[in-house]
């Protein structure tokens, strides 16, 4: 068994790299006796393999045990040759959970904290000749209540709305190959209004007489090329791609523009070039044109209306949990998802791995990004947010799929945001952070409830009543049926808008709604209301979907939810991806006409 071996930044590709997923020798540490046994140089007792990039928590990982452990440690021995003196070696990791630290031959080459970010480790001066070995300790306090954690449960079994606890390696491990001076990486900022682009790449030990050279694709024809000087380790070019080329290409009538309907992407190559034409790095790239914005109530793609068909997307696999089992299986969920009618999804409390969002900008799926939680504020808690947010969109800015950001959820870890004034500057600091960080996309507040500013006023409400009760799917529908309703009629206890916070005109979604619980193959698990045939099911989504449509008020939805996760049964699809009825029924219900787009007026 090898692990995962498709390449792992899709955004960024070199040819020279080497994954190292698959087997690895493993440890736990209870007794915390590895930093002090010096188990990074002295071989310490590793007595278990485990299967490299899954969680010890998962069957695919050759252990599979959720019994807690907070420390856990991975050796590797690895052969590489010493590279020559223009190249370094930089080991990547896609993801770890929670705080690492990274040994290179007995030597501390690097550390990082969180556990959903991917981080780096030049390790070409820790290198000697012939085998090298990798060690890496892993600390990840399952009761801390004040760390990312979403729906990562803190007991052993998982329950509720929890699931089993992940710790450790979660996404790939690789090693890349790169000359000292390199494309650190590429942003592309989209300007749809004025037909261009601009690409914006960082250097390492560049020079002021070394070019960016840039190569511009759609379907194969070249349509711009150019080059631009390095300035203080910064080339940025402004390109055109509304060329007369363009309009001798066999385009659709959609024209280049991204969207879930005609993803069209533009491929990108990217050379450094020295100033005696030698070219020291290349990188492959891609991006995507397209713009979200809002005006009028409603949520603009490309300055055309657009609603939002979306599903919750937990991102949780049987056998892997946060891990898909294989890149196809990005494939089948977005592709079952778009089956069913649905345009795109809210993944949920989960910064997903990079091939799911390479997977979405290829196939045309709209993605809503969000983050893990934690339960609990505190100060530092609120600065590692801060980081872990930054690093997010530096490395998913590039993708045209994701139109929206979601810092906070239901009021996880700003729990008295109600009445507190520090989380709600928390909160609003969010915002304006990812509004500073990224102005090309929306920023949900806190979704759910109890928000302060926001782009979308987006509620969550499952109170639609089960096939028999009537009188509480009657009173859903009036809930939903205008902006008074909506915004004066909260779910729960808790107000749709904090203290000193109110609707602004933003547009309205409903992001969390349904949870039908049904699965004639289980005899227990939960759900929000549930179903005993397949023919209830359909009808009890057919119901809450025909609520939502007859709004005067919503933009769209988010429906609970795409699969089953561990207990809860109320998925369209099974934990093990199996639809539970006819996906052409689901999506016949999905477009039906909704009320907003009958009349072609902004809700009211």
């Amino acid at each position: 068994m090898t692990g995962r071996t498709e390449y792992p930044r899709p955004q960024f590709v070199r040819e020279t790299w080497r994954s190292l997923n698959g087997e690895w020798e493993f440890a736990f540490d209870d007794a915390d006796r590895g930093l002090t046994e010096k188990w990074y140089a002295s071989g310490g007792p590793f007595a278990q393999t485990i299967q490299v990039p899954f969680v010890y928590q998962c069957a695919l990982s050759g252990i599979g045990s959720s019994e807690p452990h907070d420390i856990v440690w991975y050796r590797k021995s690895v052969e590489l040759e010493e590279p020559d003196a223009q190249t370094d070696i930089l080991l990547h990791f896609g993801a770890v959970d929670y705080d690492t630290k990274v040994y290179v031959n007995g030597c501390l080459a690097g550390t990082h904290t969180g556990g959903c970010t991917p981080f780096s480790v030049n390790i070409t001066n820790y290198l000697k000749a012939g085998m090298q070995e990798i060690v890496l300790r892993v600390f990840d306090p399952h009761t801390d209540e004040f760390i990312p954690r979403g729906k990562q449960f803190w007991r052993e079994k998982p329950d509720a709305i929890w699931y089993t606890n992940s710790t450790g390696i979660w996404q790939t491990v690789w090693l890349e190959w790169v000359p000292k001076k390199h494309i650190e990486n590429v942003t592309y900022k989209v300007r749809f209004d004025e037909g261009r682009v601009d690409i914006c790449c960082r250097g390492a030990r560049v020079s002021a007489q070394d070019m960016l050279q840039y190569r511009v694709f759609l379907e194969g024809a070249r349509i711009a090329e150019g080059s631009t000087a390095w300035i203080a380790e910064t080339a940025e070019a402004s390109v055109d791609v509304i060329c007369s080329q363009i309009f001798h290409l066999n385009i659709h009538d959609e024209g280049i523009s991204w969207t879930p309907e005609h993803p069209v992407l533009f491929d990108v190559e990217l050379s450094l070039v020295e100033a005696d034409g030698n070219i020291r790095d290349r990188a492959a790239s891609y991006f995507g044109f397209r713009k979200i914005h809002t005006e009028n109530g409603m949520v603009y793609l490309n300055n055309k209306p657009y609603y939002q068909k979306l599903v919750l997307d937990q991102g949780y696999w049987r056998e892997g949990l946060l891990t898909a089992p294989e890149d196809a299986a990005f494939v089948r969920d977005i592709t079952l998802a778009k089956d069913m009618g649905f345009n795109g999804c809210r993944k949920h409390q989960k910064a997903e791995d990079p091939r799911f969002l390479y997977w979405a900008d290829r196939l045309g799926f709209l993605v809503w990004g969000e983050s893990p939680s934690p339960v609990m504020y505190s100060k530092a808690t609120a600065g590692q947010m801060l980081c872990e947010w930054r690093e997010i969109v530096e490395r998913d800015y590039n993708h045209p799929c994701i139109v929206a950001w979601v810092p906070l959820n239901e009021s996880w870890g700003v729990p008295q945001i109600e009445r507190d004034r520090c989380q709600q500057h928390f909160a609003l600091t969010m915002y304006h952070y990812l509004h500073a960080l990224d102005d090309t996309r929306l920023v949900v507040s806190n979704d759910g409830w109890q928000m302060t500013e926001t782009d979308i006023c987006a509620i969550h409400n499952y109170r639609h009543g089960g096939k028999d009760e009537p009188e509480i799917y009657a009173q859903y529908r009036e809930m939903l049926a205008d902006r008074e309703g909506l915004i004066r009629n909260p779910s729960t206890w808790r107000s749709i808008y904090v203290d000193g916070y109110s609707y602004r005109g933003e547009p309205i979604m409903l992001t969390e709604f349904g949870g039908i619980a049904y699965d004639a193959a289980r005899c227990s698990g939960w759900g929000y209301t549930c179903a005993d045939t397949e023919k209830e099911f359909l009808e009890a989504y057919s119901r809450v979907i025909d609520a939502v449509y007859a709004s005067k008020a919503l933009w769209g939805f988010c429906y609970t939810q795409l699969t089953d996760v561990e207990q809860e049964i109320n998925g369209l699809l099974t934990y093990d991806r199996k639809p539970k009825c006819d996906v052409k029924k689901i999506r016949e219900i999905n477009e039906r006409p909704h009320r907003c787009c009958i009349t072609h007026n902004p809700p009211s």
